[in-house]
Formats: C-alpha cells, sequence, structure tokens
C-alpha cells in the first residue's frame, strides 16, 4: 500500500477524533451553560410539548430565518436540504449491503435526488456567499472565516461533482478503502485528484467544525429563546447555581 493511503488513513484516524472529542466537549459546554433568566422568543409555547413543536419547526423548516428573511432562507434551505440528501447518498459507500439501513440509502428516490444535491448545494452555497458580498450591514460583521468556511464547502461539493461528472473515481475501490477504515484493515485509496482534494477538504472541515461557527447545528438545542417554556408567572425560573445561592443566603438570614 502506498505512503498516501496509509497518510490518509491515519489523517482520517485524527480527523474523527477531533471531531468526536470537539464536539463532545462544545456539548457538554453547551448543557452546563446556565441559564438565569427566562427569555423564550414570543410568541412562546406554554408546555413542554409545545416546545418541542416549536424545536422540530426550527430545525426541520428554520421558522425564524423564514420569519426574518425569506430570500436567505430559501438558499439556506436548499444548502441544508441537498447537504441531506448527499449524506444519505454517500452512506452506501461507508455501510455493507446487509445492513439494515442500506434499503434506505440504496432507493431510487435517494440515488437519483443525492445524485444532483452537489448543483443544489452549490446554489445554496452561492447564495449565502453572494449575501456575505453584496449586503453592506451583513459583509461589515463578517470575519474572513464566514468566507473560508463558505468556500470550503462549496470547494467540497464542487470536488464531489468533478469526480461525478468529469473524472470519474473507481467506486469500489473507494468503498473498501473506507470500510477497511471502518474495520482496522487499511486498503488503497484510488490515485485520483479530485478525490484526494476532495477527501482532504472533509477532513479539514472535521477538524475545524468543532471551533466554528456551524456549531449551530447542535446549539440551537440549548438556546434558550428556543428551549424554555414560557410559565414565568406559573413557575419561577432559577438556574442551579442560584438554588444553592438562595439556600446560602437563608440559612444566614436565619441564623442572624
Amino acid at each position: 500500500m502506498s505512503f498516501l493511503s496509509q497518510a490518509y488513513s491515519v489523517l482520517f484516524y485524527v480527523a474523527t477524533l477531533i471531531f468526536i472529542l470537539g464536539l463532545t466537549a462544545r456539548i457538554i459546554r453547551y448543557a452546563r451553560t446556565p441559564a438565569p433568566l427566562k427569555i423564550p422568543t414570543m410568541p412562546a409555547p406554554v408546555t413542554q410539548a409545545g416546545v418541542v413543536f416549536r424545536m422540530a419547526r426550527e430545525v426541520v423548516l428554520f421558522e425564524s430565518l423564514f420569519k426574518s428573511n425569506k430570500w436567505i432562507w430559501i438558499f439556506g434551505w436548499i444548502f441544508h436540504l441537498s447537504l441531506l440528501l448527499a449524506f444519505f447518498r454517500h452512506l452506501r459507500y461507508v455501510i455493507p449491503p446487509d445492513f439494515f439501513l442500506w434499503p434506505l440509502v440504496n432507493n431510487i428516490l435517494v440515488q437519483s435526488f443525492g445524485k444532483y444535491a452537489g448543483f443544489a448545494m452549490l446554489v445554496g452555497l452561492g447564495g449565502l456567499l453572494a449575501r456575505r458580498i453584496l449586503v453592506q450591514r451583513i459583509r461589515y460583521i463578517s470575519s474572513p472565516s464566514d468566507y473560508l468556511m463558505l468556500l470550503l464547502i462549496i470547494g467540497i461539493a464542487g470536488t464531489g461533482l468533478m469526480m461525478q461528472y468529469v473524472s470519474h473515481t473507481d467506486i469500489v475501490a473507494l468503498k473498501m478503502f473506507v470500510l477497511g477504515l471502518i474495520y482496522v484493515d487499511w486498503q488503497p485509496l484510488p490515485d485520483n485528484i479530485f478525490l484526494i482534494t476532495h477527501l482532504t477538504m472533509v477532513a479539514l472541515l472535521m477538524i475545524i467544525f468543532p471551533i466554528s461557527k456551524l456549531l449551530h447545528a447542535p446549539g440551537v438545542f440549548f438556546s434558550p429563546t428556543r428551549n424554555q417554556v414560557d410559565n414565568a408567572r406559573e413557575k419561577r425560573h432559577i438556574a442551579p447555581w442560584a438554588v444553592a445561592l438562595d439556600a446560602t443566603r437563608g440559612s444566614g438570614s436565619a441564623g442572624k
């Protein structure tokens, strides 16, 4: 096996480890961050079931973005939907045919629409990049990392399309390489410049994901403006650390 295959095998083990540990650490940090105020965005649900329904609308339909800006919502939703389709289509490269998810990822609907998801992804990303460049107030608050993140994902989608329509790679060999990583039985990596570029950018995205703004994906579930019940009149909202503080103050006052 070539040095290149060995290097990329090690790279993806490192990238996966950083991705999992970094994402886990961030989620734990989000979960431990106190929310001392009751601040749900109105109109807010008054029951926990309502909160779940509201969160589902936010995650699936981007409800708040739809209400604030329709054309940004269109580009954002196109990108995320095409990303989901591409993800399911790519699963056939990493799971064996006897895996329980195989009928889901190998059906004609996912494979047919997923084949063109890269084009839709570029449309969505192009719209979001144009927003960063053309809208003055958005350009003013944009940092270099905002542009680089969009360009990185555009590069991933673009090289994926190049492998599909310009320079075909050996899909069977690629699947053997990925399965070899999973089963720790390393296999040769197909020699294709677009594939090498594609995998390099994917690994880079996995490494920087835990420290990037892409953390809005898990972060939305910990947003107090979305995950709180509007019951401030019926129930006092107090953070766990404030409970201990109140108890200390109460015992001190009682002693005096």
